[in-house]
């Protein structure tokens, strides 16, 4: 067995567990990545040792000398998943295996060091062990995990680090939409795009999130909820939002989403969603989607809905999309049969009300 996979983890003793009183406050309504668990798991990599030194750990700020290889030449990648409380009082993981191959997918393409795919989910398990008192009770309610890896070797100089942190975070989370409404608005970005083809799109890495952040607060100024990119070459493909993929349901009754050509993020629930609308009979197909065509669709009624999906929103309807010199309504602008019975059907298999006939469900305790 490849040493890496055989690592055991150490538990640290924790100084200060968070109270049961004040955990208890803040889990009625924790909101969305602003409350935070007692614990992390923190893993290191030399090119000397290998990976080594897995803990489980009070959850602390860390010590980083300033010539750290992330803050000048960003090697940073991360991955994001959900354990989920069940009925009886145990907890799941859900598809934590396909978010241990988009990792290592993400740190080939960042030129770091694979993490093995069973150590990625073993530390996922480790720390939902450790602070299953966080998972939320209230209907909605989730751990978050934050597994992501940074380039910690001490240099200066544009080369791939030798030297890896690889650390799990857990936040108790509620709903990522406030605000009650029945679906987002999009604002379409035509000065920015978020990915080319060549570079980091297919990546689930820091930079990409923060080049989209100044599209990003575009479309709040416009009064939108979340920006649309096209593509970087032609500025016509609809690709994705800032953090999500897209979804379009047609009048026949088929779905439609952007094909993964290297720009856009293979998205998990992206894949289930397509995995539960086939195994609903429906038709599915990756293609390209015009701008020009889904506002000309919207317009006749051809498209009936549209919905952005990802771990944190899960599942988003979109009843609006504005832009320089267009605004356009789908369907009755709210949410719509299709995306409304996916979403109910993926949320039922994560929280273990249905049966997961595709084994993407692992009980935990």
């Amino acid at each position: 067995m490849n040493a890496a996979t055989s690592l055991t983890f150490d538990h640290l003793p924790h100084p200060g567990i968070v109270p049961v009183s004040e955990r208890q406050a803040l889990l009625v309504d924790p909101g969305f990545g602003r409350v935070f668990t007692d614990h992390m798991v923190t893993i290191r990599y030399s090119e000397a040792k290998g990976w080594h030194d897995a803990q489980v750990q009070a959850r602390a700020p860390l010590q980083m000398d300033p010539a750290a290889a992330v803050l000048h030449y960003a090697q940073e990648i991360f991955e994001g998943l959900k354990a989920y409380r069940l009925e009886d009082g145990g907890a799941a993981l859900f598809r934590a295996d396909a978010n241990a191959r988009r990792f290592r997918a993400s740190a080939e393409r960042l030129a770091m060091a694979p993490l093995p795919e069973d150590l990625f989910v073993e530390s996922c398990r480790a720390l939902v062990r450790a602070d299953r008192a966080w998972i939320p009770e209230a209907e909605g309610g989730a751990l978050y995990l934050r597994p992501f890896m940074i380039a910690s070797e001490v240099f200066l100089g544009v080369k791939p680090s030798s030297e890896y942190l690889y650390m799990v975070i857990g936040s108790s989370v509620g709903a990522y939409f406030k605000g009650g409404a029945p679906a987002v608005t999009l604002w379409v970005s035509q000065d920015y795009t978020r990915a080319a083809p060549g570079g980091t799109g297919a990546a689930k890495c820091g930079g990409n999130y923060a080049a989209s952040l100044v599209a990003q607060a575009e479309a709040i100024r416009q009064g939108c909820d979340q920006v649309l990119f096209v593509d970087a070459a032609e500025h016509r493909w609809i690709e994705e939002l800032g953090g999500m993929n897209i979804f379009f349901v047609f009048d026949d009754g088929s779905i439609a989403t952007p094909p993964l050509t290297g720009t856009i993020l293979p998205g998990i629930t992206r894949d289930s969603l397509t995995v539960l609308a086939r195994d609903m009979g429906l038709t599915v197909r990756e293609e390209r989607y015009a701008l020009d065509q889904f506002a000309a669709d919207a317009a006749s009624g051809r498209i009936r809905e549209a919905f952005a999906c990802g771990t944190a929103a899960v599942v988003t309807p979109i009843g609006r999309v504005r832009g320089e010199g267009f605004d356009f309504t789908i369907g009755n602008g709210g949410p719509g049969t299709v995306s409304s019975q996916l979403k109910a059907a993926l949320v039922s298999i994560q929280r273990g009300h249905a049966a997961d006939p595709h084994g993407w469900v692992e009980r935990l305790f």
